[in-house]
């Protein structure tokens, strides 16, 4: 088995994370992944690992973290999110695809599925895009809630600086 190297790395007091992310919509709903130990939602993703492409990366991210297999499909974002958190400073280098999982969507459950990875509990749920709930949720990068209410079909780019 060959050695496993997240893009994820430190220089004094920041860090660099090269991550890329699902955008599953069904019926006016996204899927958001919370961690037992963070009081933030994300989009389900991970970090890309040394030589591997992006959407490779997402597709094994999606299958370990859901236990089921996505249809990765078009980039349709890319981001520069530069933040702190735990008292470091990131640099954070983002790819957003559109993924389908087949005869999956909202059910009624929250969360609506629970699964260990890599020694944390990961909470799935399915969330309005309506009103403020994605807010409420705290879902991370905070440009993403308005991205995912107004997202077109075009390439977008952003570059959000919340150190200023």
């Amino acid at each position: 088995m060959n050695e496993r190297h997240i893009i994820s790395f430190p220089i004094g007091s920041q860090r660099f994370n090269f991550r890329v992310a699902g955008i599953i919509v069904v019926d006016n709903h996204v899927l958001i992944c919370s961690e037992d130990d963070d009081d933030y939602a994300m989009l389900p993703g991970g970090r890309i690992e040394l030589g591997e492409d992006s959407k490779f990366s997402l597709s094994r991210e999606i299958a370990e973290e859901l236990d089921m297999p996505g249809r990765v499909g078009a980039l349709v974002a890319t981001s520069e999110s530069f933040y702190r958190r735990v008292g470091e400073d990131f640099h954070e280098l983002g790819f957003f695809y559109e993924v389908a999982l087949p005869g999956q969507g909202p059910d009624g459950n929250a969360p609506w599925l629970q699964r260990w990875d890599e020694g944390h509990l990961l909470k799935f749920s399915w969330v309005s895009l309506e009103g403020a709930a994605l807010e409420k949720r705290n879902l991370l990068p905070s440009w993403l809630p308005n991205y995912l209410r107004t997202r077109s079909r075009t390439l977008t780019h952003i570059i959000h600086d919340e150190r200023v």
